[in-house]
């Protein structure tokens, strides 16, 4: 006598009924591998008329640096036009920039600040 149910097509899944709880069921659980968040460096750009001693004190105060290190970028933004002042992840670079701008406008000066993928 002929099954009035439509036949799974080859290769399917056969589906079982719920054995009303009487069984287990084991989930497997894969291993995600997350990727660190990319990074991104802090640049300072040279100007003509930004005075050192205010890069200098901006490197000290949003960068966490000591005098000495904050005087050597200093210089090789002076030297080169350019200096990294930091490498963070996207939103902390972000934050760092805008407030080095806003910090050299309150001030008056003409100071660059950019963030680019390291």
């Amino acid at each position: 006598m002929p099954s009035n149910r439509p036949s799974s097509p080859p290769g399917a899944i056969p589906t079982t009924k719920p054995d009303d709880g009487q069984g287990a069921v084991v989930a497997e659980r894969k291993a995600q591998r997350t990727r660190p968040p990319r990074m991104y460096q802090v640049v300072m750009l040279n100007d003509d008329f930004t005075p050192m001693e205010f890069v200098v004190m901006v490197l000290q105060e949003y960068f966490r640096l000591d005098l000495e290190a904050a005087t050597q970028i200093m210089l090789k933004i002076h030297h080169e036009g350019r200096a990294v002042c930091g490498v963070f992840s996207k939103d902390i670079a972000a934050t760092k920039v805008e407030l080095v701008l806003a910090a050299a406008r309150r001030s008056g000066h003409p100071l660059q600040c950019i963030m680019e993928a390291a």
